[in-house]
């Protein structure tokens, strides 16, 4: 394989994904906005949970949700059943990824929040599944087929999936109202930080 030919794969690649992160507009229902209103009136925490890929996905909107001013943190669903989940209180929101509904330990996880009355809301391609039964709120979301190698190595659906959760951290940041200064309390360090402080400054001469 030639250098052109390389370039033109990682291109496919790029193209294949911009088009699936596309087509999440269509598939936007009013269960977002439920979701959204859900968690913005949430009295705890509103913990995150995913296993695999679905893991690196959770862990980034976990963090996503509190630099955007809404209380956040992911719970290893594995170490849910070693302990973890004496973290989950009635107040608290669960949000689980699970692409099939059907991961085992987020099923565990999400059948102790259930059970303790915390709010469940499950993201999968199949609301019938486990998860789907389990939730008190769905969020049914599909990437295209082909959008992964083999269909089985979450690049793009992984991608899809952020994009996604990146929709529902900015709907809740614009509803709190959460601004700039107090993102700047939340982020004080490294080259943010600094950004942040300087423009502070420029604004008060």
């Amino acid at each position: 394989m030639n250098e052109q030919q390389i370039l033109e794969m990682a291109t496919d690649v790029i193209s294949l994904e911009s088009s699936a992160v596309a087509s999440l507009v269509e598939q936007l229902k009013p269960s977002l906005v439920r979701a959204a209103q859900t968690m913005l009136g949430c009295k705890g925490h509103i913990i995150v949970a995913g296993s695999g890929t679905s893991h690196a996905v959770a862990l980034r909107f976990a963090h996503l949700l509190s630099c955007c001013g809404t209380p956040a943190f992911f719970l290893h669903p594995g170490d849910s059943q070693h302990g973890a989940a004496g973290a989950v209180r009635a107040e608290d929101i669960l949000v689980a990824l699970s692409k099939g509904g059907e991961t085992t330990e987020v099923i565990f996880l999400a059948n102790v929040a259930k059970e303790r009355g915390a709010t469940v809301i499950g993201i999968t391609e199949k609301p019938a599944s486990t998860l789907g039964k389990i939730s008190n709120i769905i969020l049914e979301i599909k990437a295209p087929e082909g959008v992964d190698p083999y269909g089985m190595i979450a690049t793009g659906s992984s991608l899809f999936n952020s994009a996604f959760c990146d929709a529902l951290c900015v709907v809740l940041l614009n509803l709190r109202g959460y601004s700039l200064e107090q993102f700047g309390k939340t982020h004080p360090g490294g080259a943010v930080g600094i950004k942040l402080k300087d423009a502070s400054r420029e604004e008060k001469k």
